[in-house]
């Protein structure tokens, strides 16, 4: 595994074959994708940290869906990365829809986690509302956000029957930099939808059932409005498929990358 610094952003590099890059979502981080890396055997896998996120430096005041966008096309025009299989979860769905809709060249297929392709209308000022807060609070507000997160980002089970997986999402929100966090707060209410109408490639859309972010009905919508689209339900699931069902993810990624590669 290669660890690479590309204008500020730590990327790392492992393996041979076809490409898949994988984009986390808010609160997240590269480590995001640990718990299904068996998934990508036979694979380049390229997985990295977004500005102000785990080990990338970078300024995140003022960010936008165009300087992400930017983001991962320096890094695929830095490690010669003409086309690949693209990987997000929550914020990082709506990043790889804008990346397929503005530039589907370089998108081979997606494999969205908990996809959605913007905030709901009610979501945008309670995000809003968790900027000022963390802002204002510090780490004392970070970790009242996530403790608060928790209560409604992963399944009952994963709260009773999965500790390992609840501490790690925990560990995941509250190591994020207080004010990174409250910029993507602010940025991520003020996203739109990509022209998801124009996304042909495959695309496989994975939510839990207790998804209170993309919920099943909400993921239909889109499977409806995406003409390569279909979805995949998890049961017992919040909004944190990968770490909350890896098992189940790591079936169907694996199944799904053979396919389109």
């Amino acid at each position: 595994m290669s660890l690479h610094l590309i204008q500020g952003l730590a990327v790392e590099d492992a393996g041979t074959g076809p490409v898949v890059v994988c984009v986390h979502g808010l609160g997240g981080t590269s480590n995001t994708w640990s718990p299904i890396l068996s998934s990508f055997e036979g694979f380049r896998l390229i997985r990295l940290d977004l500005p102000g996120c785990g080990r990338s430096s970078g300024s995140t005041g003022d960010i936008n869906i165009q300087d992400l966008l930017s983001c991962l096309q320096v890094v695929c025009r830095t490690l010669s990365i003409d086309s690949a299989q693209w990987i997000g979860h929550s914020m990082g769905t709506i990043i790889c829809q804008h990346l397929a809709a503005n530039t589907p060249s370089l998108v081979k297929s997606m494999l969205l986690f908990g996809p959605l392709v913007a905030p709901a209308d009610a979501a945008r000022e309670p995000l809003r509302i968790r900027s000022q807060k963390i802002r204002e609070s510090g780490l004392s507000g970070m970790q009242e956000v996530a403790d608060t997160l928790l209560n409604t980002a992963v399944s009952r089970h994963t709260r009773d029957h999965n500790p390992a997986a609840f501490a790690f999402v925990r560990e995941s929100l509250m190591r994020q930099a207080p004010i990174a966090y409250a910029d993507y707060c602010l940025a991520l209410s003020q996203m739109r939808a990509a022209d998801i109408e124009r996304i042909d490639m495959p695309t496989l859309l994975i939510t839990g059932d207790e998804d209170l972010v993309a919920t099943p009905d909400a993921v239909d919508l889109m499977v409806r409005r995406m003409p390569g689209a279909r979805r995949m339900v998890v049961n017992r699931c919040g909004h944190w498929t990968p770490i909350e069902r890896p098992h189940e993810c790591i079936r169907a990624t694996r199944e799904f990358l053979k396919r389109h590669a």
